[in-house]
């Protein structure tokens, strides 16, 4: 690569490459990873000591997290459209598509058992006693889930109508749209060149679009926040904290029994890889959504030196499939319900809950909420744990889902470099020089 500093340049240029990063790197203040956690912080504070003001800043992650879905299913298209049409190697993209989907089943199948082991064995429900006929459910209760089967989930994969898909913003359904129109233009050959100019200035655009919105973050985690405190209060965060704890727990062990060893298979640290992504990771604790930050993981895992079909195609289809933390989530939060309810949950009886886990969990869309619903389809599939006791865990569900996002996006990174290992298509050297360096804000 053009920007990768020659070893044998000497002492002088050492000196003054020292010299010149010195002077571009920006003062802390203006690193957005320092801005959301001040936005957070400042969020906790308002939502504790003036609720009356707490409960009236929810718009402003909400503004937020619209304008990131108002781009997101456009510039998936573009990433996806592009990479795969500028091999013009279906071959190698199916390849990719079959290595990727494998690499995410295994992991989330790993990701459940964990939680399903650990929350067995330290049991944060017993003894809770909950009769879930007295449960009070209110709006914020997630709508009857209808329950679906795997044909049902297959034909949801295809659009009725590509705008449709964009216009629902069906991360899955976009992606099957962009794979087929982009193998499409791959088949014509230099006659789509025209089409992917446009595709990649329109790609630029968003991308352009992308920068500008990320400057009202520190803002968004703070409505975000700050209305989550004021609505459910410290008090109320805190009484369900052995399940919090044990949440964070299994995340902890999820990070190192299984990141940690695969990132230093596919040849990078763990510690270094989340320091050059620290900002998207401390936006997603403060928006609990993995899909506000597509864009920024996109062009930081092209700036690591990721060939762009490898992004294209294993990032967005990651998001769709590769849930760890939600996986986590799901395994934890159900047998919790179990336990605090008094179902007798045996063995056979997780296991097929597992199984129903490794469907319900695929195809979710990143956003905000959207996995409390999707475990009350899981538990209205089963036929085993209340629905209605999802109503125990809406006060601390903020809490647990700033950390399963958080590994989510981690997850997702962590998968895309495995798949790029496999295909050979990093450049090891810039690989190596970014994430020494950590990822530098422009000015």
């Amino acid at each position: 690569m053009s920007d990768t500093h020659s070893p044998s340049a000497g002492a002088p240029s050492r000196v003054g490459t020292s010299e010149q990063n010195t002077k571009k790197r920006p003062p802390f203040y203006r690193d957005l990873a320092v801005q959301v956690l001040a936005g957070v912080a400042l969020g906790v504070l308002v939502g504790a000591l003036v609720p009356s003001v707490g409960q009236h800043v929810q718009f402003l992650g909400d503004i937020f997290i619209h304008l990131i879905q108002m781009v997101v299913g456009l510039i998936i298209f573009c990433t996806v459209t592009h990479g795969i049409a500028s091999v013009r190697d279906l071959g190698k993209v199916g390849r990719i598509a079959v290595r990727s989907l494998i690499y995410f089943e295994v992991i989330t199948t790993i990701a459940l058992v964990i939680g399903l082991v650990v929350v067995n064995v330290l049991k944060p429900g017993s003894g809770m006693h909950i009769d879930p006929a007295h449960l009070h459910t209110d709006s914020s209760a997630p709508a009857p889930a209808k329950s679906e089967g795997f044909d049902d989930f297959l034909v949801g994969l295809v659009p009725t109508s590509a705008v449709q898909a964009f216009a629902e913003s069906s991360i899955l359904q976009i992606l099957v749209f962009s794979v087929l129109f982009a193998c499409g233009l791959a088949s014509v050959g230099e006659k789509a060149q025209p089409v992917l100019d446009v595709v990649s200035t329109v790609q630029q655009a968003l991308f352009w679009i992308i920068r500008k919105v990320m400057r009202v973050a520190p803002l968004a985690a703070f409505g975000a926040i700050g209305y989550t405190v004021s609505q459910y209060g410290l008090g109320t965060l805190l009484s369900l904290g052995r399940l919090v704890a044990v949440f964070y727990l299994i995340v902890v062990l999820f990070f190192v029994l299984v990141l940690w060893p695969v990132s230093r298979y596919a040849g990078v640290s763990l510690l270094k890889l989340m320091r050059y992504f620290r900002a998207e990771l401390v936006l997603v604790l403060g928006t609990s959504s993995s899909e506000s930050v597509f864009p920024q993981l996109t062009a930081k895992l092209k700036n690591l030196g990721v060939d762009e079909p490898v992004v294209g195609l294993v990032l967005p289809t990651a998001y769709s499939f590769n849930h760890d933390g939600t996986c986590l989530y799901f395994a934890a939060v159900s047998v919790f319900l179990g336990q605090a309810t008094g179902t007798d949950l045996s063995w056979t009886a997780q296991l097929g809950l597992l199984l129903v886990l490794l469907l319900t969990s695929k195809g979710g869309a990143g956003v905000s909420g959207s996995a409390i619903a999707v475990l009350a389809l899981t538990l209205s599939a089963t036929h085993t744990i209340p629905v209605s006791s999802i109503a125990l865990v809406l006060g601390v569900h903020s809490i647990l889902s700033a950390a399963f996002v958080f590994t989510n996006i981690a997850g997702n990174c962590v998968a895309t470099l495995v798949v790029g290992k496999w295909e050979n298509a990093i450049d090891r050297d810039r690989l190596r020089t970014q994430l020494n360096a950590g990822y530098q804000q422009a000015a």
